[in-house]
């Protein structure tokens, strides 16, 4: 299994924002091939700071779902609220 954390840090006035198109787009990732479970955690101190917690069945799986029109729109959409670049990490569980 594979473990991946993506952090996101949004500008402030995009907070809200953010939250909902999160909200608006989760259940098609939890359906895509090789999901066990996603979520998103926002910092207790930095509002700002997001990150994105998700399982996937395999390596292949997470780049197949980041090959995706899916993700390509999703992720197209969410850069436009970053106040910095993205970073990603990937664990082997």
């Amino acid at each position: 299994m594979l473990v991946r954390l993506v952090k996101l840090t949004i500008a402030a006035d995009q907070i809200e924002t953010f939250k909902i198109h999160f909200d608006s787009v989760k259940d098609k990732i939890r359906s895509s091939k090789g999901n066990l479970h996603v979520e998103l955690w926002q910092d207790m101190h930095d509002p700002q700071m997001f990150f994105t917690h998700s399982h996937w069945e395999s390596y292949e799986d997470l780049e197949a779902y980041r090959q995706s029109a899916f993700f390509d729109d999703v992720w197209r959409y969410t850069k436009t609220m970053f106040s910095d670049k993205a970073q990603a990490w990937s664990f082997l569980r």
